[in-house]
């Protein structure tokens, strides 16, 4: 069979779970995982045959495809802000709407550190998952310290070889964000926490309920910012004066969570939308007459 019959093959068998162009995503990079050809050269190697080890290969992942398996989870590895971190059933597949975050905080954090090359900062991520966000942080601010905690022995497994893998020192923790204390004070506490509603399981892919870890992704209905107020209550704490604390929020929550900032005392604080125009991101700072703060 050649490259542009399987391409097709593809595009025929998914098409019940995957709109058009995007099973056609989804064989190039299966393509170019397999058969080492970027979405560039596929078209120009349309007409060439596929060796009988490589197309097994291709229809396995199809197969995979085809019970609503991630791409990523088959291949076992997902591309963010331009590394590859591992990634299994233990963590979440990396978006992109948290690169957009990442990408904030490193415009935000680098243009401080270039006013002072000596000066070191200190930032937890709550919510470690693979490791995107903290090793990204580190990767980019080498002037950094970064710690990460997660309550998932799992998922710190995969994060501490993401962060050997990509040759970065991080502090990890293993502990329920809810109950977490210490008396270590931050300049940056960023989480992107769960905050999926129960009501909104309907609107998602089938492919993120069955394969992706819940414990990651769901609250109540009830309580949906239950670790944004938990975090926010030990960021007040634990920020230092002029300290910043970065979430992903739910899109549908933005002015909730503003409100909810608010009430604990954060100022200058800023709702940023996605590309995609969604509320996404916020970021606050410390309160001000906070007793506990200090420089």
């Amino acid at each position: 069979m050649k490259i542009g019959e399987l391409a097709a093959h593809y595009e025929l068998e998914l098409e019940p779970l995957y709109e058009g162009d995007e099973a056609k995503a989804l064989f190039s990079i299966a393509a170019e995982q397999v058969l080492a050809l970027s979405p560039g050269k596929l078209m120009m190697h349309k007409d060439t045959d596929i060796s009988f080890i490589n197309m097994q290969k291709l229809l396995s992942i199809l197969n995979d495809l085809q019970i609503g398996k991630p791409i990523q989870h088959i291949l076992e590895e997902a591309h963010f802000y331009g590394s590859v971190f591992k990634v299994n059933e233990h963590v979440l597949i990396p978006r992109p709407e948290t690169e957009e975050l990442v990408d904030w905080m490193i415009s935000v954090c680098s243009s401080q550190l270039s006013a002072d090359n000596s000066k070191k900062i200190s930032i937890l991520d709550i919510g470690t998952g693979s490791g995107c966000i903290p090793i990204t942080l580190k990767k980019h601010l080498r002037n950094a310290e970064v710690s990460t905690l997660d309550v998932s022995a799992d998922a710190i497994v995969v994060a501490r070889e993401n962060a050997f893998q990509i040759g970065v020192e991080i502090n990890f923790i293993e502990a329920d964000m809810l109950s977490f204390a210490t008396e270590q004070k931050f300049d940056v506490i960023v989480s992107n926490p769960p905050y999926i509603r129960d009501l909104e399981k309907a609107d998602m892919h089938d492919n993120v309920l069955s394969h992706e870890p819940h414990l990651a992704l769901f609250v109540s209905d009830e309580n949906p910012l239950i670790f944004y107020k938990a975090i926010a209550e030990f960021a007040k704490t634990n920020l230092k004066t002029n300290g910043l604390l970065y979430f992903e929020i739910n899109e549908y929550l933005g002015s909730e969570t503003i409100e909810m900032l608010k009430d604990k005392g954060f100022i200058n604080i800023e709702l940023r939308q996605d590309m995609q125009g969604k509320d996404r991101m916020v970021r606050a700072e410390s309160p001000r007459s906070e007793v506990g703060s200090q420089k």
